[in-house]
């Protein structure tokens, strides 16, 4: 009888990061490449693809050759995916561990990494450790890497990629000199918003003419460049590329570093550093513009650029934030005209959402005329100012009776907590198959926000059934702070801001429903009743000798 052989298909995957390609042989993709080799030689693994990110951080996973990958994957030609250990997958322990130990086994994948003696197919014990050791050695460089550049600030030296206009200099990379090539085009720039030219025109002007632009001269001179980032390159010039440049004080010849910062270590997201805290020094490099005409740029561009905010025809609402339709839960806008000198009479607020033209659409359009609604609110305010100490006392007995009647009806947080589990586990799963190429981006995008929607109400249930849970008593204070912050302002004669801030968390408004044969309010005289629900900060809907839980404001 002959015996026959089966050989097991595998995609191997290699990773080399920036930081890490001056260490050697070791690390380098060739290294992994012969290492992998070897191995499947050795094991009658068959070889179907080979996908390699040169160059990439595994601090996140959104690198083009590990989305091929999963890409590949997805047609069920291979059963394998094999590393040179657990750190070229990435170093980011949550989703390398995800990775390693359930998306690739579910998608019926054996993974393994074989440096680290890791098989999916078999219990790895010290695993978790490797996984943790990855993160905490990105962690490491992470922070010696902010070091470096903390220094190098702190010194005065140019450690980021130089500005249009100026280029490192060849004999010293932590110093800037003017570019040859694109210094005359930023001092063109600024010439014509020292004659009054706007922005725009300046913009406009550099693209008819056919001047580069700082991204298509970077691409041209960089060999960096992804596909992803050549796909951004634009040869036309726009108006805020123009401003942000006429307001750099670089070209003052002063190095202005560390004016933003990233939120974490995993995250890409920057937020900016306030000016006082940035690193600042005077006369580093040669000036491309001088101090007279900087200024007079600003003054022309402060000219140019008209605050809509400080006109006098503005309206301006206390209720940003605040108000949202009942029926789809969207923010309402303030939107209205002045109609024969009248200006409050034909103010509303409206529901935003589309009709029938996405998942997310509204087809009740709710809205409200903005007068009404101040007077609602204050009248509302003013009411709760005068109520009694019994009044306010059966509000609180009516609101703990309350909480422990929605407790005994809902379910337990334990159980609460079961669905929420299930949830995320199914949002997961949702992702990978959406990276596999397994749902389109329709059903993706459909299943996403259902299953959103749903995560979201659990957690409020489970909030529910934990505030219950607890009792009581915190309830009271919240009701007890409520009443104390209202004496301090009755009576409310403005209804403002602040005071908004301070005792709304938001407004829900409902379809006006009219009279039967009216299809719309087209006179004020027209009887309509509206739906209004306000919930207060630290205690919600009022009930019992307030407000009752759903009010109807009726208006003629």
């Amino acid at each position: 009888m002959t015996q026959t052989t089966t050989i097991a298909l595998a995609d191997i995957y290699l990773r080399l990061s920036a930081e890490e390609s001056g260490r050697g042989e070791s690390s380098s993709i060739n290294n992994q490449r012969q290492i992998i080799h070897q191995y499947c030689l050795a094991h009658n693994i068959g070889i179907a693809r080979e996908f390699v990110d040169d160059g990439y951080s595994g601090s996140n996973f959104n690198r083009p050759g590990f989305n091929q990958m999963l890409q590949h994957l997805a047609t069920g030609e291979v059963t394998m995916v094999i590393t040179k250990d657990l750190s070229r997958l990435g170093r980011d322990m949550t989703e390398s561990s995800q990775y390693a130990e359930r998306i690739f086994p579910e998608m019926g994948l054996r993974y393994i990494a074989i440096s680290d003696n890791f098989d999916s197919d078999e219990i790895n014990t010290i695993a978790p450790f490797l996984f943790a050791m990855n993160d905490v050695y990105l962690r490491d460089v992470s922070r010696k890497i902010k070091a470096v550049l903390q220094s190098k600030r702190a010194r005065g030296e140019y450690c980021c990629a130089a500005p249009f206009g100026y280029m490192k200099d060849p004999n010293d990379t932590t110093r800037l000199v003017p570019n040859p090539e694109t210094a005359p085009i930023v001092q063109s720039v600024f010439r014509m918003a020292a004659e009054g030219k706007t922005c725009h025109w300046i913009a406009d002007y550099l693209t008819e003419q056919h001047v580069v632009t700082p991204s298509r001269y970077k691409a041209s001179v960089s060999s960096n460049y992804t596909d992803r980032g050549l796909a951004k390159v634009v040869d036309h010039w726009c108006h805020t590329t123009v401003k942000r440049m006429l307001k750099n004080e670089v070209y003052l010849g002063k190095t202005q570093l560390g004016k933003s910062k990233k939120v974490s270590l995993k995250s890409q997201k920057k937020v900016e550093i306030p000016k006082s805290q940035w690193y600042q020094f005077e006369n580093t490099h040669m000036p491309l513009v001088n101090q007279r005409d900087f200024d007079l740029v600003g003054h022309y561009m402060r000219l140019h650029s008209k605050n809509w905010r400080d006109g006098d025809n503005i309206r301006r609402s206390v209720f940003n934030g605040k108000v949202f339709c009942a029926h789809c839960h969207s923010a309402m806008c303030s939107a209205g005209t002045t109609y024969k000198g009248e200006k409050m009479k034909y103010w509303f607020l409206y529901c935003n959402a589309p009709t029938r033209s996405s998942e997310k659409s509204c087809n009740h359009r709710a809205r409200i005329r903005y007068h009404d609604l101040v007077s609602i609110v204050t009248n509302e305010l003013n009411t709760l100012t005068t109520l009694s100490d019994e009044d306010r006392q059966r509000i609180v007995d009516a609101a703990c009776a309350k909480r422990k009647t929605v407790y005994r009806a809902a379910n337990t947080s334990k159980a609460i907590e079961a669905t929420i589990s299930s949830l995320q586990s199914g949002l997961s799963k949702l992702y990978c198959d959406k990276a596999s190429g397994l749902i389109d981006d329709t059903v993706f995008s459909m299943t996403l926000q259902r299953m959103t929607e749903d995560l979201q109400k659990a957690q409020k249930d489970l909030d529910t059934a934990k505030q219950a849970e607890g009792g009581t008593d915190d309830l009271s204070d919240h009701y007890e702070k409520f009443w104390r912050l209202l004496d301090e302002i009755a009576p409310v004669k403005e209804l403002t801001v602040e005071i908004i801030h301070a005792f709304i968390d938001r407004i829900e408004i409902g379809e006006q429903i009219l009279p039967d044969g009216y299809q719309k309010r087209t006179n004020p005289s027209i009887p309509m009743t509206q739906q209004i629900k306000i919930y207060y900060k630290f205690i919600g809907q009022l009930g019992s000798a307030g407000k009752s839980d759903d009010s109807k404001i009726s208006a003629r």
